[in-house]
Formats: structure tokens, sequence, C-alpha cells
């Protein structure tokens, strides 16, 4: 495959009508939750030519307008094209900003899109911005597919699935069977700022694809495995996807994760419905913040935007339901009409027992919100938390905070629906008299506390938690391995790459730790508070009182039922109390810490 390169670009030639051009932004410092593995990111848009007709898939956003005006230009110079067909399923303002620019230099233009697509063209292309300063462009032709859909031209074939989502409701798939290519769209998809068309292997990007699907694909699991098993069906050697490098080894195992992946999210756990509209995305991205909070208790989140399912799922999901959530912007003083009319159905259908809580963004005020909020509570729901309120996007410590409120979330649920965040597999009774279980205890451990500072001045996040499922794992590099309960806040700042310092705790002198430690942390709050500490070299956190300390960089996550295991090798370290000796953590049942 010939492909040219620069910082920002890559252009690969996939085969004589089919190419792709990549647009790389290796900017870490991003707000966005599925951001947070900070591997930049890339979005691919993928041409075909077939002999008069260019057909583009997938626009970028308005931040590459330049650069695909470029490509656009190019391929117009250097062939007879008479008329372009732009696919797109993936719609926001930054990609009608680039649709808009794009209209401006080309004729005879032809946007193809699904039926809720067209419904999103529409709003956003009539949206001014605040400075009134846009040029006014009329609506190009539109081509809205209701079902899977064929466009054949003389020498390609490009098959068109509506791929609806709650998070994407345009969605729109393509293959194109002569390649056997799947333009999956976000589905399959990975932040990674890769200059390579295809990535290595399976292993190297499986932890980058399985985090972006429990940022975003987790809340509309349904949803996303019926799409994926509706393409197993296709004969695919590529899946080319909207964001990372294509995937051309395994498929079927990697498809077959997608669907497990969703399956994995049981059915018989408590559910919460998380309701919202979004106009800009900004009340999405705090949705899906709280949503990955809840999915780490094993809370089921089913996310539906309002303004593309019927009331007839909606009440359905209400009535199913175990607590409810529900954001709305603020639009021009108001909440969308769709926000209100599921506010009447949440209130006349929902369960006045059951936990709720609110959210939405805003710009220049936040009526909508006080909507919600006093509707809710006139109606006497009762708030599991304080009403979220953020100006536009959340950035880094907000986005944390807020999964620390949707982890309370979801452990208030659990607590009320007298189920256990922990289930063990093994069929055994967890009484403290079973003897398997007795015996499973007398496996000890180091008492230590974890700590985790990354990021800095407005983006410095900072965690923490008590420890003692803690083995030293290797000699040459020296490494460690840590068990993290997959509900812990600080688990999502344990990533590959990621550093942490561990305090190992004095048996003489560990109480103090224990209590601070070991104490429920409301949201946001600082787990540091009154404790005297200093740093590693790395910039980590050392507890003064500590034993000894370490300071480490993760290399391996590996999931194991309710923990996730990390394995990390040892950077620094030193012993403050040379004659003290390690607190152990003695237990008399192996059924909890």
């Amino acid at each position: 495959m010939n492909s040219s390169k620069n910082k920002d670009f890559c252009w690969f030639k996939i085969d004589e009508n089919i190419s792709c051009a990549r647009f790389i932004d290796r900017n870490e410092d991003r707000f966005e939750l599925e951001f947070n593995l900070e591997r930049g990111t890339c979005f691919n848009t993928f041409f075909v030519i077939d002999e008069t007709q260019l057909v583009i898939i997938h626009p970028p956003e308005s931040a590459y307008k330049k650069l695909f005006l470029k490509c656009i230009s190019e391929i117009l110079d250097h062939s007879n094209i008479h008329s372009v067909n732009i696919i797109t399923g993936h719609i926001n303002p930054k990609i009608i900003e680039s649709l808009k620019t794009t209209l401006t230099q080309i004729n005879n233009l032809t946007i193809t899109c699904s039926n809720p697509g067209f419904k999103l063209i529409k709003e956003l292309w009539k949206q001014k911005k605040p400075n009134g300063n846009e040029i006014s462009i009329d609506m190009p032709k539109i081509n809205v597919i209701k079902k899977d859909t064929t466009i054949s031209c003389k020498k390609i074939e490009l098959q068109l699935m509506p791929a609806p989502t709650a998070r994407w409701p345009g969605g729109l798939i393509v293959y194109e069977p002569k390649q056997e290519i799947l333009f999956s769209e976000k589905i399959f998809s990975a932040h990674i700022a890769s200059e390579k068309w295809s990535e290595n292997n399976r292993m190297s990007t499986e932890n980058d694809r399985k985090y972006f699907y429990e940022c975003l694909m987790a809340p509309m699991s349904s949803q996303i495995t019926s799409l994926t098993e509706k393409v197993s069906g296709l004969e695919i050697k590529t899946i080319a996807p909207i964001h990372g490098p294509a995937i051309e080894y395994s498929l079927k195992s990697f498809i077959n994760d997608y669907v497990r992946w969703g399956e994995n999210l049981s059915h018989n756990n408590p559910k919460i419905v998380l309701i919202y509209a979004s106009a800009y995305g900004n009340t999405a991205s705090i949705g899906d913040a709280l949503a990955k909070g809840i999915n780490r208790t094993a809370v089921e989140v089913e996310s539906i935007n309002c303004e593309f399912s019927s009331n007839e799922k909606l009440v359905q999901s209400i009535k199913k339901a175990d607590g409810y959530l529900i954001g709305s912007p603020t639009l021009g003083g108001h909440a969308p009409t769709p926000i209100i009319s599921a506010l009447g159905t949440l209130l006349s259908e929902g369960d006045k027992n059951k936990p709720v809580g609110i959210f939405g963004s805003f710009g220049w005020s936040g009526e909508a919100i006080d909507l919600l909020e006093s509707k809710l509570k006139d109606g006497g729901f009762q708030f599991s938390f304080d009403p979220i309120r953020i100006k536009f996007s959340p950035n880094k410590p907000k986005i944390k905070e807020l999964e620390e409120t949707g982890t309370h979330f979801g452990r208030k649920i659990l607590k009320l629906s007298n189920k256990k965040t922990r289930k063990l597999d093994t069929g055994m009774i967890s009484s403290k008299t079973n003897p398997t279980l007795q015996a499973l205890g007398r496996v000890i451990g180091s008492l230590c506390v974890l700590t985790v500072s990354k990021g800095e001045a407005d983006n410095k996040i900072t965690g923490a938690m008590l420890a003692s499922w803690v083995s030293q794992a290797s000699f040459s590099p020296p490494g460690i391995s840590i068990a993290v309960a997959k509900d812990r806040s600080v688990e999502s700042l344990l990533q590959k790459g990621d550093k942490f310092a561990l305090n190992i705790l004095s048996e003489n002198n560990f109480k103090d730790s224990l209590k601070q430690f070991t104490k429920p942390f409301a949201p946001g709050e600082d787990r540091f508070s009154n404790v005297a500490t200093e740093q590693t070299p790395n910039g980590q956190i050392i507890i003064n009182d500590s034993l000894a300390w370490l300071d480490a960089s993760v290399q391996e996550r590996m999931e194991c039922g309710d923990h996730w295991v990390i394995y990390a090798e040892v950077n620094y370290g030193n012993v403050l109390k040379q004659k003290d000796l390690t607190a152990v953590h003695h237990r008399k049942s192996g059924s909890n810490y």
C-alpha cells in the first residue's frame, strides 16, 4: 500500500479506486472521557473514485477542513469528476461547518445520510454561532437513506446500512464488497494517533479499543451488539473505522469480542435509564462520564437520546429501570422540546421511590437544568446528588468527579436492590464458615496506600486507595502486581503508561492512614486533606508516615473477574523507617477485604 506522510496527515492508497486521508492530532490534553489514554487521535476520511463520480465517506470536522479541501482539489484537478457525493453518519456542528465550507468550493454536491441524520443536518444547518459572523449557505441536495441501500457505480458498489444509536442517531455503516472493506464509522474505533494504515496485531490496540467501548459503547450495548452481529455475516478483510488504524488481523475474533463485551453487561443486574438530548455533544459527554462510573458497579446503563426515541420505548425503559438520570442542554434559555416531553413521561411513568439525578451543560444560562430540578422536585422525586451544571464541556478533573458521582449513584442502586457489587462465580456460599473461603482469606498482603497524580494545573487529577492485594512480580526488571477493584475511582488512572506511587505502611504507625483512606469520599473530594506528603522523582505522591515507597509505571493490565490486575515496573523507591516492619492485612474470609 502506498502512502505519503507528514506530521499531521497521511494519505493511503488502498486500491485503484479507494484512498484514505488520515488527519492526525497528537494533542494529549483532551477533555473528553474517551481520550484519557492520551495517545492522541486521528480521523479517517475515505475517497472512492468511480470514473466521473467522487464518493467521500466520513467528511472530517472543521479543524481539518483546509487539508480536506486540498485533498478534494487535487483529486478534481487530476480526474474527470462531474459530481461529488458525501456520505456522512457522524454529524455534529463541526462536521456541518466542514460541509458548509466544502459547499462553497464545489458545485454539484450531494450529501447522503440516514433519516435521523437528515433531521440532525437540518437542525444544525440553521443554527447560528453566538457572534453571528456566519455566512448563510443553502443546504445542498440531500439523499436520505431509510433502509439498507446499495449505491452502484460503474466500478464500485457501496452497501449503506443505517446504524442508529443513542449517541450517534445518524450512524451510517458502508460496506464495499469488491475489496471486502467495512467502513464502520464510530463502531470498532480507537483514539490513536497512528501513521500506519493498519494495526500491527490485535494486542497492539486491544486496550485502546476496549477503553473506547467502555467509555462510549457500553451505555448502548444492546444496539451495538445488534449492529455487530449484523455486520458479522459479511465477508470482511478490512475494518476501516472513523478513528484509529484499520483492522486487518483476527477480524472474527475482534468482532466476537465486541459481542462478548456487550453480553458481559448482565441484563440481570439493576438498570439505570439515562435520558438526554445534546445539541453540541457536551451534555452527552457528561452522560458518558456518569455512565462509565455507574458501569464500574455492575449496574447496567441504558442510554436514550429522546430526540430519536419513541415515547413507547421511553415508557418501557422507565418502567424497567431501578433509577433515572435525565440531562439537557440549555438552548436559547429553554430546554429542547424532546426533553420537555421526556420529562413529562418520566413524571407520569416513573417511580418516585427510585433515585433520580439531573445534569446538563449550558453556555450563558442554565434554565433547562432549573426546569428539570423544579419539576422533579414538585413531582416528589428524591435526588441522589445535587444537579450537575457544567458550562460548555467538562475538564479532566470534572470528568473524574462525574465518574465518581456515577459510581456513588450505582452503589446506591445496588444497595436499594439488595444486590452485592462483587459476585463470586465459584458457586460457593459466601459464608464466614465456608472452609474454602476461610483458607483463601489466609493469603495475606502488605498494607499499602496507592497514590496517583496526573496532569498539571487545572487539569491535574489525583487519586488514592487502600491496597492489600500487592505482591512482587519480577526481579528483572523489578516489578509488582496489584489487584484493583473495578469500582475504584483510581482504576481509570492506572492505564498502560500511567505512573503511581505505592506507599507501604508500617505496623507501628498505620492507623491514621487506614482511617484516612478507608472512609468514603464524596465525588471530587481531596483524598489528601490534612495528610503530609512529598513527591517522587516522577511527581507521584509520597505519604510521609509510610515505612517505604515505590514509584512505578503500569506495563500491563489483565481483567480478572471483579478486579483488574496491574503489573508495573518499579522506577524509584526508598525506605523511610529502616527499623519498622511492614503492616500486613489479615483476613478471616476470602469473600471480602
